[in-house]
């Protein structure tokens, strides 16, 4: 198997409708249950400025119930100070760390633009994963990020694939 977005080298869902299991309890198993749902990600969309970019990301997160939408201030903040850009065509952006009380979930979403938005001088973004973690979640999550951009060639790919899956699959190593 190869890299897990997640750190987790299980099979994962083919769709968001049946993440995870329940115990005898009814409480869900899956460690990464609800932390990317298919319908957070979007392929195929037109490049627009990278503030607005910031915004779709964010709203995805506020529409999942990830996020108050005052996260979505903190993530133009951060850009502001810091850029997310983080290269090899993908940008992260996230809260300032002040923001911790609008995060209701760790969650993260994921735009993909094939034309590109840029983020400053020779950093243009494909794909644009917004993330929202609880407490130290967000650390685990851009750990991974990081380690999941030397997949390389793999990566590319998802920058124009028009299925959402694909990327959904890529994302939970499932391909």
């Amino acid at each position: 198997m190869g890299f897990s977005f997640f750190g987790k080298k299980e099979k994962k869902p083919e769709t968001d409708k049946v993440q995870g299991h329940m115990d005898n309890t009814g409480v869900n198993v899956n460690k990464y249950y609800g932390i990317l749902d298919l319908k957070n990600i979007k392929t195929g969309q037109k490049s627009v400025s990278k503030e607005e970019a910031i915004e779709m990301a964010g709203q995805l997160l506020v529409d999942g119930g990830y996020v108050l939408p005052g996260y979505i201030e903190a993530m133009q903040e951060r850009e502001k100070v810091y850029s997310t850009y983080i290269g090899e065509g993908i940008a992260i952006p996230h809260g300032v760390g002040a923001a911790k009380d609008k995060i209701i979930r760790t969650g993260i979403s994921v735009l993909q633009f094939p034309d590109g938005v840029i983020f400053g001088e020779n950093k243009v973004a494909y794909l644009v994963v917004g993330i929202a973690g609880k407490g130290n979640e967000h650390m685990k999550i851009l750990t991974n990020i990081a380690e999941f951009i030397q997949e390389g060639e793999a990566i590319k790919e998802l920058f124009t694939v028009k299925d959402s899956e694909r990327i959904y699959r890529a994302l939970t190593d499932k391909l």
